[in-house]
């Protein structure tokens, strides 16, 4: 049964005449009761007689009046739906790794809030370690961290958002004094100040220390990036970055950059959310500002 022919059905019945249907749907005459003739041979009813110059409606015909009301109704309702599904609204809880949220995400978030306005968003900063667990697990809609986590696993979809160089940086004046970290088999009496154990470019620099068995005087873990860098400034010691974390500070020479042989001195990082989950359309907003910027 096509639904145009009980919205023709409604529409003689509200317009009072075939002729006035017509008009009102844009329709021919003939095209009018062509779809009740269908419409009729599909309930095997007749649901107008002619009385007169007038088309009237059969008894089967006002029986039939609330059933296509209630039809029509839940068609305009999944319409509603559908438009409802398309628009940006709910909670929508993201993990980010902190040096991301600190430095990427903010602007990225300003659009986000100009284009979904009625979206609640719950953002955590988290190490790279337990955002991978929580989309896994179900507890996060999307993730946004570095990929160097060990695998994803087979639940989780993950999308590139973008590739960062890395840096070991210090004071003018510590690099003065500890410049060399190439040379292999050697002590270098200066605290590394970086995240805690699970930061990854921590554990990135850490391998390369181990691998050219060199040794450095302690490590001061701190979990805030701008106070690992003013201790740095200060002559407190040496950090390892992604580049963009300390860009300014290299532009303005309050750090200098140390040399390393890294063989690859950079990092990934991925926009990642549960490979079941349905991706609502704020989800949909979100991947696309965060990889496309």
């Amino acid at each position: 049964m096509d639904l145009k022919y009980l919205n023709t059905f409604k529409t003689i019945v509200r317009e009072g005449s075939f002729s006035k249907a017509a008009e009102k749907l844009n329709y021919t005459q003939s095209t009018i009761t062509f779809q009740i003739d269908q419409l009729e041979r599909d309930l095997s009813a007749q649901l107008f007689e002619k009385v007169g110059r007038n088309m009237i409606l059969t008894k089967a015909g006002e029986n039939l009046i609330p059933y296509v009301d209630e039809v029509l109704d839940s068609v305009d309702k999944l319409h509603n739906f559908e438009e409802d599904m398309k628009k940006c609204s709910g909670d929508l809880k993201v993990g980010i790794a902190e040096t991301q949220l600190c430095y990427n995400i903010p602007a990225v978030l300003k659009k986000f809030h100009e284009k979904a306005p009625n979206v609640r968003l719950f953002l955590r900063s988290m190490n790279c370690y337990d955002i991978r667990d929580e989309i896994t697990e179900g507890t996060l809609d999307l993730g946004i961290f570095y990929e160097d986590v060990g695998g994803f696993g087979s639940a989780i979809a993950t999308y590139p958002c973008g590739t960062y160089p890395l840096a070991l940086v210090a004071s003018a004046d510590t690099k003065k004094r500890y410049h060399d970290f190439i040379t292999p088999d050697r002590t270098i009496p200066v605290p590394f100040i970086i995240n805690e154990k699970n930061c990854i470019f921590r554990q990135i620099f850490e391998r390369y220390l181990n691998e050219r068995a060199i040794k450095i005087s302690h490590t001061i873990e701190l979990w805030s990036i701008p106070t690992i860098k003013n201790l740095v400034m200060n002559d407190m010691g040496v950090t390892f970055l992604p580049k963009f974390t300390i860009q300014r500070e290299l532009d303005r020479g309050d750090l200098k950059e140390i040399p390393v042989a890294l063989d690859n001195d950079e990092i990934s990082a991925v926009c990642a959310h549960h490979k079941n989950k349905w991706i609502s359309p704020s989800m949909r907003l979100f991947m696309d500002l965060v990889c496309c910027r």
